[in-house]
């Protein structure tokens, strides 16, 4: 493991104990301790850098002061225009952020562009003259627009503040004013978490031994037969995996003991956006808690689940409920295809401006086009047992198109990424533009086949018409 690292892990590590001590302190105390935990460990780790961070969240307080009813698209371009200065600060002869100070932006990017929008939307409802918009037990918008100090509270605070999980200010609000944060869950979904942790970290180590990154840019690598420059990918996706798996797991076991996320299974919350419906807590009653609302990760619906369009649900939960909240209704396209295409984008600028982020992120689009193809011109036309045959084929494809996309987001450079995908023939682009085609010839098939049926069956009906002496037209 790398230094760099190693401080992620002892950050992630120290907030699962630290989280059990925020729930006896009041909401004040509280605000203000992740406040300064938050900030602390910002400035340690980011020094000078934590600056750009800082002065994002200045400009969309004051954005949203301006004209909080242009704020959510202020807000975006905002912060994705800063994103692109912290990225390109050594062109302006200034220091290279630290990747802490990386970390800490990119969930600040997310959680300034949600804040915009959740403060718009008060405003909306309060225009709506709705009857009360005092807190109440009832889970809605915000009660009234956060002062600078709260949205200071809200970025930095300590929970997630580098690896995420993302949520919105609704919630942090939510974890701030639990009446009885002591008695909700914690060591129970807290060691649920973690179960696997250990073996995702062992397997990550272990596997990244034996098959390092660093190789694929040798030219020895080019001299391993076609099957294990094939394989290489699904070994450096599995490592990939591992990683993520374990970070993420171990950064929700952190916002699981804080108690930031709880909310009643009724409240049927999304990853994210928290709850869905409104509802009203019965303190005479028992209730069941989740912590779905910081819930980032599916491991086993990622391995599992058939469909690649599937696969992004279930990976980064948090930042795809965002993507597909803020970013995919507002697309300038109508198209499916390239409302995705265009989300696709956003999220990779989002990660860098490494051209592997965009030639990985621009090959989903195609790739659920390739399956939605398949699956209407040949799954429909199977029986149950040439489905389930059908669905099979299609899981490993999906999890080789994952592999192979993988490559891009981990060589980063363009070159590095081509390369590789040469030494292999740029196989999932052919299976997949191979499988749009072979589904629109079926369709195409499907639709004359129709047409001659139709034709035969009004040809049939005059010849029988005329066969019984009937008049036809």
């Amino acid at each position: 493991m790398s230094p760099d690292e190693l401080v992620y892990l002892g950050i992630l590590a120290a907030s699962i104990p630290v989280g059990f001590l925020f729930r006896y302190l009041s909401p004040p105390v509280k605000q203000g301790a992740a406040l300064l935990l938050g900030l602390s460990v910002a400035i340690v780790t980011c020094q000078i850098h934590t600056l750009h961070s800082l002065v994002t969240v200045i400009g969309t307080w004051i954005i949203i002061k301006i004209s909080w009813r242009h704020a959510p698209a202020l807000s975006l371009g905002w912060s994705f225009l800063y994103l692109l200065f912290f990225r390109m600060v050594t062109w302006f002869g200034l220091p290279a952020p630290t990747p802490f100070a990386n970390a800490i932006q990119l969930l600040l990017t997310l959680k300034m562009v949600s804040l915009a929008n959740e403060v718009n939307s008060f405003h909306m409802e309060k225009k709506k003259d709705v009857s009360s918009f005092a807190k109440s037990p009832v889970i809605g918008g915000l009660s009234q627009v956060p002062s600078l100090y709260d949205m200071l509270s809200y970025s930095y605070c300590y929970a997630g503040i580098m690896t995420g999980p993302f949520f919105r200010f609704q919630t942090y609000v939510d974890w701030l004013q639990q009446p009885s944060p002591q008695t909700l869950p914690g060591w129970g979904p807290c060691l649920q978490r973690l179960k696997l942790v250990p073996l995702y970290g062992a397997l990550f180590i272990s596997v990244n031994s034996v098959f390092p990154l660093a190789y694929v840019r040798t030219d020895e690598f080019l001299d391993e037969n076609f099957f294990f420059r094939y394989f290489y990918m699904m070994a450096v996706f599995f490592v990939f995996r591992m990683r993520f798996y374990a970070a993420w797991c171990g950064a929700e076991a952190g916002f699981i003991t804080a108690g930031l996320g709880c909310y009643p299974e009724k409240a049927l919350s999304k990853p994210g956006g928290g709850p869905t419906v409104n509802y009203s807590p019965d303190p005479s009653a028992d209730e069941t808690y989740d912590f779905k609302t910081i819930q980032n990760i599916d491991c086993y619906n990622t391995d599992f689940c058939v469909k690649v369009r599937h696969g992004m649900r279930y990976w980064n939960m948090t930042v795809q409920w965002w993507l597909h909240y803020y970013i995919y209704p507002n697309a300038p396209f109508r198209a499916y295809a390239l409302r995705a295409g265009w989300t696709m984008f956003i999220s990779a600028y989002w990660h860098g401006l490494h051209v592997g982020y965009y030639l990985s992120f621009l090959t989903i689009p195609l790739c659920i086009a390739a399956e939605s193809a398949m699956e209407s011109s040949v799954r429909t036309r199977l029986g149950p047992s040439g489905q389930n045959i059908f669905d099979w084929v299609h899981w490993f494809l999906k999890m080789r198109s994952y592999d192979y996309m993988c490559m891009g987001f981990v060589l980063l450079k363009a070159s590095d990424t081509i390369h590789y995908w040469a030494s292999i023939y740029f196989s999932m682009h052919i299976i997949a533009i191979a499988c749009i085609i072979i589904g629109r010839v079926l369709k195409g098939g499907e639709k004359e086949g129709r047409r001659v049926e139709k034709e035969d069956k009004k040809e049939g009906e005059k010849t029988e018409n005329v066969t019984t002496g009937e008049k036809t037209d």
